[in-house]
């Protein structure tokens, strides 16, 4: 039953990030066809965004190494946004050189994760980060920042606002079209979103250029959509299934389930343009080729149903 709720937006963009963010943290390496017709199925259902892989180095993220074959296999998705995500200027060329036309760079607001993750401090990772957005923004590429460990990191503690939302602002002054604000290891609460929300829009981020990434460690992920949409968020991160985590963080768990978010947003009222039986089928799907059962709440209320 749809029941609207007032001063939410009427329409909301998925960012479908299972493919990259969710399958880089699988142990067992995916077959470069099966990634592939994941992406189709995903698009298929509706999703007009799906984040495909990432350009890094092989030895540092093994499950993505494939990203020369299976970005070509994705030509004829022609209404589907494809962006892939590069660490530095190396990786900008591999993914221009397959004509990629929209990409991402994955920041950090805390020193430690920023040290694990790239091996470079803040300071140093937005140095890294400058070319490379010049660049592809000179290309005519779009842009996306991430920005982790917004609410909590595992070696820090929690993360105050004010720092959350100085490196916010330094990784979108770089020159992003969006920002993506990640709750890595999933400890943030709906007043945490507001609060971070309200801080970096009034640092001069506009609201209509921010994302939310949330993970559902805590089962949080959905309120923290919902306190996010209030604040009038329309880009909504989710990973089909509810696969992912992070290889260099181990205490983040599963991405918020896109299917748990459609659930959510069609109750709501609020148009995504995702069938949600069309992305039932193909996390059920992927999970048999994962060999284990899907963690979303809806996946498995619904695809055992008669």
């Amino acid at each position: 039953m749809r029941v609207p709720a007032p001063n939410l937006p009427a329409r909301v963009r998925i960012h479908e990030v299972g493919p990259r963010d969710g399958l880089q943290n699988e142990k067992t390496v995916v077959p470069t066809g099966v990634k592939a017709e994941f992406i189709h199925r995903l698009a298929a259902a509706g999703l007009r965004t799906v984040e495909a892989t990432s350009f890094v180095h092989p030895r540092w993220v093994p499950q993505l190494a494939d990203a020369e074959d299976l970005f070509p296999r994705l030509a004829g998705l022609t209404d589907t946004a494809l962006p892939v995500l590069v660490p530095n200027e190396k990786g900008l060329e591999r993914a221009l050189a397959l004509g990629a036309r929209r990409i991402a760079v994955f920041g950090s607001a805390t020193e430690t994760f920023a040290k694990r993750n790239l091996n470079r401090t803040v300071d140093e990772s937005l140095a890294m980060f400058a070319p490379v957005v010049s660049r592809a923004r000179a290309e005519g590429v779009h842009v996306r920042g991430y920005l982790s460990m917004c609410f909590g990191d595992p070696w820090e503690g929690p993360v105050p606002v004010d720092q959350a939302v100085e490196a916010a602002r330094r990784l979108y002054g770089l020159g992003c079209d969006e920002l993506s604000l990640g709750d890595t290891i999933g400890t943030g609460t709906p007043g945490q979103v507001r609060a971070l929300l309200t801080g970096v829009t009034g640092a001069g981020v506009p609201l209509s250029a921010l994302g939310v990434h949330f993970h559902d460690t805590y089962g949080q992920a959905l309120a923290n959509t919902l306190a996010a949409l209030e604040c009038g968020v329309t880009t909504v991160d989710a990973s089909a299934g509810g696969l992912g985590g992070c290889p260099y963080a181990r205490s983040a768990t599963g991405n918020l389930a896109t299917e748990d978010l459609v659930w959510m947003l069609d109750g709501l009222g609020i148009e995504t343009g995702v069938d949600l039986g069309g992305l039932i089928a193909t996390s059920v799907w992927l999970a048999g080729r994962l060999g284990r059962p899907s963690p979303s709440r809806t996946v498995r209320a619904l695809s055992h149903k008669e």
